[in-house]
């Protein structure tokens, strides 16, 4: 036989197309040609392939090899072609014992010596592969991952010489088993029993953490701003193990390490005020995730939110109500899921304080323009952080709740709207909201005039209406109350200050 079709997969975006790998030996001078629109990392694979062969003791066929990866049209990159390329040599030589390879997908990047080197990727690869019911074979590294898809039959190789034995039949490869982990509730190390004091904001936290809502702190340094933020992740119900592999997918082809040990933790991304609109939401020639794709149902959290430039924060409201981005650019377009949970920390001035006598209310809304109406209007939840009073500190810690109980609270009340809309609060669209959040004839007047009277948009009413919802599952409550509502509309310290600051600079 001088023709071979060998199976592999490609890496385009979070998918895994399937990649044809045919491999024809003719007669006449000796070449090696890949074909198929192959990068630079492909083409070079015809010199790994053939030092590996060679040193794993098998005959290098010294013919007209030609190596076509189909579809033709589709970009190849990286080196995980080498192991299918190298099989295809090896079964189109005759070198190979007779067995069915279109049951089979390979992909792995071989050294000369003929060893396997891992791949990025392998969790939609895996996916991918077991969705069309074929055994996967790749390196050894990339197993510990590839494990956590359920039903998918995979085998791990350390060395190209380990093939042969397996398709004669001689030493069979085993089956990588199923491995699911399950590690406690809180893997962060932060526990919110450590902030002393701030009530307000941490039923705020609770509040955000049961409905899913973004949710802005405003406050003077040293208040506990990013020390409440940070334990956000610690009281978020547990994740499930499909969203826990979409998380895992995005991070395996972003080069992210990810802990066997806490896989199932949701993630907590913080970038520096100094990151570009790239940095949050992807981009690149070929394109990759960003920031907010990492965190897809997890935590986003933006330090000192004002430092950031205007037009990188304006590049995260489509994705904050659609829960996915799409990169164009002009050889492609890529969709990433990005279904992320925003909590943010500000200032209220560029001196950090109210009224330290060192800004004028000019220069105060300078600052806070920076960020743009639209933005904050996506914003649900926004409290203020005030300074601990006097006496706070000599008050015993031990008597605040620690985040495992919130986080009973938290999974409680997640549970009633799941079963009632299988979603969180935060996410229901304006069907359902007319549909579970209905408000007396009197507290529906009552919110309309609030409205009317602080200017809010339909956005910022459709979302006091989410937030009054997921403060009446709190309670238990199947009906949203006027005290649920009131609490609600205290959310919204930022119209506040930027109410005053505006007045105060028309006077």
């Amino acid at each position: 036989m001088s023709l071979a079709c060998v199976y592999s997969r490609a890496r385009v975006g979070l998918s895994s197309p399937l990649v044809t790998v045919e491999v024809h030996l003719a007669n006449g001078l000796p070449a090696f040609s890949i074909v198929g629109l192959p990068e630079t990392s492909v083409k070079e694979a015809k010199d790994r392939v053939r030092s590996a062969i060679i040193n794993c003791g098998y005959e290098f066929p010294a013919k007209r090899i030609t190596i076509n990866l189909a579809p033709a049209d589709l970009p190849k990159e990286g080196g995980r072609f080498d192991l299918p390329i190298a099989v295809g040599i090896l079964a189109a030589s005759n070198q190979l014992p007779e067995v069915d390879l279109s049951q089979y997908e390979f992909a792995g990047e071989l050294a000369l010596s003929g060893e396997l080197r891992a791949i990025v990727g392998e969790i939609p690869m895996t996916m991918a592969s077991s969705q069309s019911q074929r055994t996967l074979i790749i390196p050894e590294q990339n197993v510990e991952q590839a494990s956590w898809v359920k039903h998918a039959k995979v085998h791990a190789i350390q060395h190209l010489t380990q093939l042969l034995p397996h398709f004669a039949k001689q030493q069979l490869l085993p089956l990588v088993a199923e491995k699911v982990v399950r590690p406690e509730q809180n893997q962060t190390g932060l526990d919110m029993k450590d902030v002393i004091g701030q009530p307000l904001a941490k039923r705020a936290l609770e509040i955000a953490a049961s409905g899913n809502h973004n949710l802005l702190f405003i406050g003077p340094p040293g208040t506990g701003k990013t020390m409440l933020a940070s334990r956000l992740a610690g009281i978020l119900p547990a994740m499930t193990e499909q969203e826990a592999l979409e998380s895992a997918a995005i991070q395996s082809i972003s080069n992210v390490l990810i802990d066997e040990n806490s896989w199932l933790t949701r993630p907590f991304r913080a970038p520096h005020h100094t990151a570009s609109s790239a940095a949050l939401v992807g981009g690149g020639s070929q394109p990759k995730p960003g920031e907010i794709s990492l965190a897809h149902n997890g935590v986003l959290f933006l330090d000192e939110l004002p430092e950031f430039e205007r037009k990188v924060l304006d590049v995260l409201r489509e994705p904050m109500e659609s829960g996915e981005v799409t990169i164009s650019r002009a050889m492609q377009k890529q969709s990433f899921p990005a279904r992320f949970q925003l909590i943010a920390a500000m200032n209220p001035s560029p001196t950090g304080f109210y009224n330290d006598n060192r800004s004028t209310p000019e220069q105060v809304l300078r600052y806070l323009n920076r960020l743009s109406g639209p933005f904050l209007d996506r914003i649900d939840i926004q409290v203020e952080v005030a300074r601990l009073p006097r006496g706070t500190w000599a008050k015993d810690s031990k008597d605040n709740e620690t985040s495992s109980e919130i986080q009973a609270r938290v999974e409680r009340c997640r549970a009633i709207q799941l079963r009632r809309q299988g979603k969180a609060n935060a996410h229901l669209d304006a069907a359902q909201l007319k549909e579970f959040c209905r408000l007396s004839a009197d507290d529906n007047e009552f919110l309309e005039l609030a409205v009317e009277k602080l200017g809010f948009s339909t956005r910022a009413h459709h979302k006091i209406l989410k937030i009054a919802r997921t403060i009446a599952d709190m309670d238990n409550n199947p009906v949203i109350a006027h005290e649920h509502l009131v609490e609600a509309l205290s959310y919204r310290a930022m119209d506040r200050l930027l109410r005053h600051l505006t007045s105060a600079v028309a006077v």
